[in-house]
């Protein structure tokens, strides 16, 4: 596709027509300014936008957020919405790591203060947190335990001393999405997330500290706990391979669905069933335990990193090393909301891969303290840039399904990363910058380079220009651990 095909409305906002191309049953939105949107002329995620829009009962428009890249039939930063109950819901349009997202802990331990610590925070955290492929879990569970974990998300958490009530209340759904039925989930999923609660994983996932380096929004940040020149803490992962299995599992099983029910589509990667229908309520129900179980498993690495910084800073911190949750938000992951359109209340689901809830103000899915300022929006860069604390508005309600960015989105491929970078430059690189770093392959580490990714700071600025966010906070990375 050539950005002539597409309309301008802004500087940070495009549209893909539905007269594009016949089969369109909707248009595509696209927030990004004309360098971001070069920065993936080579890639499919334009494409896959456009082939979003043929699945049966999707609501216009479809949705494309600054960080886009090419995914698994669906672009990533995408956003689609289909009508309950008989839309459809696919797989490939809330991707392999279902729920995976960020979570945010703020504390009170200046910087300056801490700098002489950091190398052994880094290392209890690495050493607390398990991380790297197929890494095993702080806990060791069986099925039946497992299946507990599936129904009842971080709340399994909270009956064994892994959390607080206040955790929960600022989580997502309160860390448990209801009508989950482990029953729908495979013995090879079962047994693959078996071994991985509370654990790290490798890829993109990562443990980062880092300092609040400037403050935008002061009533907000005051409301999340976060004060300028002080450490907070980032958590970055899914649902394992139980997550992985299950969009496996069903990915082959919808592909028998579409033709039982005569879809026809221009990919097959977007493969879907209706969500009235048994293979779409058994996806659902197995998906809902996916985002169950990343739930919990985020809250147990939050309560390790905790451990860690009692054991770093509590004889020389009195109250201020304790970490306080802000948020966790998920960004792969498939929600029946309600939303208004032209004046009409629709029941829909919508997908999200690559992209954050942002609801805003006033909206009752949110705790009472942020009522008055929107949904918390956790957005990582990379490790050696920065990240960012938003907020969703009321326009990400009216024009992006509540939705908006949830990171940098990559520019480079793995494969491509790994051949322009050596990890072991990258990790003397970033030591020097005083970033402290834990990783366990210098190839996974390669990986995540910052220039293989967008420049962070461009993407939030498109996301606030066009008001389906607004800026909170900045924050510096100054440890790093993964897999």
């Amino acid at each position: 596709m050539e950005l002539k095909h597409l309309r301008k409305i802004s500087d940070y906002e495009w549209e893909i027509p539905q007269s594009y191309r016949h089969d369109m049953r909707a248009s595509v939105r696209i927030f990004a300014t004309r360098r971001l949107l070069e920065q993936i002329a080579d890639d499919q995620s334009l494409e896959q936008a456009v082939n979003a829009t043929t699945l049966p009962g999707v609501v216009s428009p479809v949705v494309v957020m600054p960080d886009m890249h090419q995914g698994y039939g669906f672009p990533i930063g995408g956003v689609a919405a289909t009508a309950y109950p008989h839309g459809v819901i696919s797989p490939g349009a809330i991707g392999y790591d279902i729920n995976c997202g960020v979570r945010l802990l703020a504390s009170g331990i200046e910087y300056e203060a801490a700098l002489p610590y950091l190398d052994t925070l880094a290392t209890l955290l690495n050493a607390y947190c398990p991380s790297g492929v197929g890494s095993e879990g702080v806990v060791r569970v069986q099925v039946e335990e497992l299946n507990k974990i599936l129904r009842e998300g971080a709340r399994w958490a909270l009956k064994r001393g892994y959390a607080t009530e206040e955790d929960l209340e600022r989580t997502e759904e309160g860390g448990k999405l209801e009508d989950a039925d482990p029953a729908q989930v495979s013995e090879r999923a079962k047994q693959r997330g078996r071994e991985q609660i509370g654990s790290l994983g490798a890829g993109n996932h990562f443990i980062e500290v880092d300092v609040v380096e400037q403050i935008f929004h002061s009533e907000a940040a005051r409301a999340m706990g976060l004060q300028e020149g002080c450490l907070a803490v980032q958590i970055h992962c899914g649902s394992r391979g139980l997550g992985h299995q299950i969009c496996t599992d069903y990915v082959q099983s919808f592909q028998h669905a579409v033709h039982k029910y005569g879809i026809h589509l221009p990919d097959r990667e977007l493969v879907c069933a209706p969500m009235d229908s048994p293979e779409g309520k058994a996806y659902m129900a197995a998906m809902r335990a996916a985002a169950n179980f990343a739930f919990a498993n985020r809250q147990l690495l939050a309560h390790s990193a905790r451990r860690a910084f009692e054991e770093t800073f509590a004889s020389r911190f009195k109250k201020e090393w304790r970490l306080r949750q802000v948020y966790d938000i998920a960004h792969n992951m498939g929600k029946l909301e309600t939303h208004e359109r032209e004046g009409q209340r629709l029941r829909v689901c919508v997908h999200r891969k690559g992209a954050t809830r942002a609801f805003g103000p006033g909206s009752p899915e949110l705790p009472a303290e942020y009522q008055d300022i929107g949904q918390p929006v956790l957005v990582p860069g990379s490790m050696g840039t920065a990240s960012w604390v938003l907020v969703g508005t009321e326009t990400s309600m009216e024009r992006s399904w509540g939705s908006t960015c949830h990171g940098a989105g990559r520019v480079l491929s793995r494969a491509k990363a790994k051949k322009q970078v050596r990890g072991e430059r990258l990790r003397e690189e970033l030591e020097a910058h005083g970033v402290k770093v834990r990783a366990g392959s210098m190839s996974g580490l390669a990986e995540e380079a910052p220039q293989a990714y967008k420049d962070v700071d461009m993407v939030v600025e498109t996301v606030t220009h066009a008001g389906i966010a607004r800026k909170v906070a900045r924050l510096r990375p100054v440890a790093v651990i993964k897999g």
